[in-house]
């Protein structure tokens, strides 16, 4: 087998891999002055210019005398052959066409562009008119910089005055303004700057784990560790082993809120902060990450699940924190698993995976617990902090009224903590004011126009909101069925409502509701948090947002409203989801010197799941799911593909899905069974039917080949769409 040249001389026969939705690579003649492999190209499609890599020589089945050539070479790092190895198993993996894994690896605007500039100020060496106060904090800033510059705006706030007083100063050469490249490095991290105090176990965890990262090769480590346990500064002296070898790391987080709290300690770790990746950052700061991970300018990413195919140089070390959390899966596109993919992504350029959380994936747990992984376990709080007693409310003996929600006994106690001075959080996993709308004169529910789903109510916003499209609508005054006046109500809790119930019994209480559709943008939720952790808040109403690593250190008492919520319906992982999100909100009570709390309201006190989560035996708890789902032949110890089936027209969905089910022979062949089709829970979504089909398979299957052969012979007419996912979480 002939090895693929690294570098094509003018007009040699290239393959080129576009983002556009086409089944092969595409031959080229190499431009003038050649190009290498893996390099960024325009190359002409029919009429259009589209963005290309370089994957390999030519095929040369096609008419040589028809072959044109690459446009032009783009300004940026050729990608690596580790990246392209990595898109390709991962998408041998999920079954994904390889040009939309090339769209995931390129997703930063403007990468065709020359290089842009822009206006930055440093000191001059003349001396202003005169002098005001304005200007005298302006010229301390530039002073205090060391020689540094600065953008218009960043010198403007950091000396609290308007641009104009730049601006003058930079008229008269006070200031000296210069045009300067847009995507610079960003600042060095000092791995040896400022580690905080460790404790006895910390410490030996983080000599574990900085060892294996200075073997600098792969492995994967589970951080267990209870809330509260310090885990972050743990995986932060890994980061410092992995930077102090000149190696790039990269730590994924679930949700965007968390990254401000988590950006201000690694600059107190680095004395600097990192590049951030996630939907809240610029166009221009997106593309200026891109540009410095791939040329070794960024040391240091923190961002969301897409991070994983930004371009490293040099990639040592990847965190996944909070590892169990389901953001953690792409549910629409491409569809991955973060967790999954940082482990294949690693083991490709020898990296160290470490999985850190409090209540880690029965998958994590099995995979340590079977010696695949490493394991490490911080069984004590950080410093002063003990654990939260936890105790069950048993709503069958409470009196309650029909329009209440919160117990007697939750109220004594949320009373309580607030005579104290202390802060108490009302947790409900549900958004908006109440899940459905009912009329009681013909008993109409009020569902999205677009799906087969409950509009839910949110009276902060005065709308009904659907949770599938995102259709809105005002709240109406009569029954859009039988035009009834005055007999529309709201049915069931949400956190406003819950809000409104708070609000009423205490009164007193300054109240903070945390819910993720109540903020516009990142800044604000930070905002908010930071608010709550200085004590701007008595009594905090949140959904599960605030389960995700928030340290509230004046909270004292956590009240979960209803327990028993996430153990409904048939979910194979509803029991260890309810037992990961109880733990996880429980765990925000008693982080500081102050002795903490949690109750759960629960009909089901003697539930399995609820006498796991207040005994807090976890290993007795996954032990006993393990075996459940070994005996199901379920994952972790067997394989499951989802198929989902979608068009306009329902009779074609369902014809095909039950052409699917007829010709299920590549799948048997390998030890598969097919079960449906059958609508799914929400069976239309945008105006699109939606059919399921679920591949069930032992362990050890080679269940995408098996598919890839199943699915091959039904081409996609009109509408029709189809989707497989491997290792589905979700079956909505």
């Amino acid at each position: 087998m002939a090895l693929t040249p690294s570098y094509f001389d003018e007009g040699m026969l290239i393959g080129v891999l576009t983002t556009q939705p086409l089944d092969r690579v595409l031959d080229y003649r190499a431009p003038e002055g050649g190009c290498h492999l893996g390099a960024f190209v325009e190359v002409p499609l029919g009429p259009r210019k589209v963005l290309g890599v370089v994957w390999g020589a030519g095929q040369g089945d096609y008419d040589i005398s028809k072959v044109r050539s690459v446009i032009r070479v783009l300004d940026a790092a050729p990608m690596r052959e580790e990246l392209m190895a990595f898109l390709t198993r991962a998408g041998d993996y999920t079954l994904t066409p390889m040009p939309a894994m090339l769209r995931l690896a390129t997703r930063a605007p403007g990468l065709g562009d020359p290089p842009s500039m822009r206006k930055i100020y440093r000191l001059g060496d003349t001396t202003p008119d005169r002098m005001t106060d304005a200007r005298t904090r302006v010229l301390d800033v530039l002073r205090d910089m060391g020689g540094l510059s600065l953008t218009l705006k960043e010198l403007a706030e950091a000396a609290g005055v308007t641009t104009s007083v730049v601006k003058g100063l930079a008229k008269q050469g006070v200031v000296r303004e210069e045009d300067s490249p847009r995507d610079t490095p960003f600042p060095t991290l000092d791995p040896s700057y400022s580690g905080k105090a460790l404790t006895e176990d910390q410490t030996s965890a983080s000599a574990t784990l900085r060892a294996a990262v200075a073997t600098r090769a792969y492995g994967t480590t589970l951080l267990k560790g209870v809330t509260g346990s310090g885990k972050t500064e743990v995986y932060l002296e890994a980061v410092a082993e992995c930077l102090s070898q000149g190696r790039q790391a990269l730590v994924l987080l679930p949700e965007i809120a968390l990254t401000a709290e988590f950006l201000t300690r690694v600059d107190a770790r680095f004395g600097a902060k990192p590049a951030e990746w996630h939907s809240g950052v610029t166009i221009t700061e997106r593309r200026r990450v891109w540009k410095m991970v791939a040329q070794g300018g960024a040391q240091l990413v923190v961002g969301a699940r897409s991070s994983l195919f930004l371009p490293f140089r040099d990639l040592g070390l990847i965190v996944v924190d909070e590892e169990h959390d389901t953001s953690y899966k792409q549910e629409d596109g491409v569809l991955y698993n973060a967790r999954d993919m940082a482990v294949l992504r690693a083991s490709i350029c020898g990296a160290q995976v470490i999985l850190a959380s409090a209540t880690p994936s029965l998958e994590s747990w099995a995979n340590a617990d079977a010696g695949k992984y490493a394991k490490i376990e911080l069984t004590s709080r950080f410093g002063a902090a003990v654990m939260p007693d936890m105790r069950a409310i048993d709503m069958r003996t409470e009196q309650l009224a029909g329009s209440s929600w919160i117990s007697p006994t939750l109220q004594r106690a949320v009373q309580k903590r607030l005579d104290n001075k202390e802060q108490a959080l009302l947790f409900i996993n549900r958004r908006g004011y109440a899940p459905v709308t009912i009329c009681r004169a013909c008993g109409h529910q009020i569902g999205c126009d677009h799906c087969d789903a409950r509009m839910v109510e949110h009276r902060f916003l005065k709308r009904l909101v659907c949770h599938q499209c995102g259709e809105t609508k005002p709240l109406p005054n009569v029954c859009p069925h039988c035009a009834a006046e005055d007999k529309l109500a709201a049915v069931g809790p949400g956190v406003e409502r819950l809000a409104e119930e708070a609000q009423s019994l205490f009164p007193d209480a300054r109240l903070a509701v945390l819910s993720s559709d109540m903020f516009g943008s990142a800044r604000a939720i930070k905002a908010e948090i930071e608010t709550i952790a200085s004590g701007g808040a008595d009594l905090i109403i949140g959904t599960q947002l605030v389960a995700k690593g928030h340290n509230f250190p004046l909270l004292t008492l956590v009240g979960v409203i209803d327990a028993d919520l996430g153990l409904q319906g048939s979910d194979l992982r509803a029991a260890e989801r309810t037992f990961q999100l109880m733990r996880q909100v429980s765990g925000r009570a008693g982080r500081a010197d102050k002795p903490g709390q949690a109750l759960m309201q629960t009909y089901q006190p003697e539930h399995p799941v609820i006498r796991a989560i207040l005994s807090g035996d976890e290993q007795d708890f996954w032990a006993a799911e393990a075996g459940e789902r070994r005996a199901a032949g379920v994952p972790p110890y067997g394989r499951l593909a989802g198929i989902i089936l979608s068009s306009t027209d329902v009779q074609e969905v369902f014809d095909l899905g039950n052409a699917l089910a007829r010709n299920d022979g590549p799948l048997r062949r390998v030890g598969a069974q097919v079960f449906g089709p059958a609508p799914a829970p929400i069976a239309r979504v945008r105006g699109r039917h939606r059919v399921r089909l679920l591949v069930k398979a032992p362990k050890g299957t080679a269940l995408q080949s098996a598919l890839a052969e199943w699915v091959a012979p039904f081409r996609l007419k009109g509408e029709l769409r189809m989707a497989i996912d491997i290792d589905p979480q979700s079956f909505y």
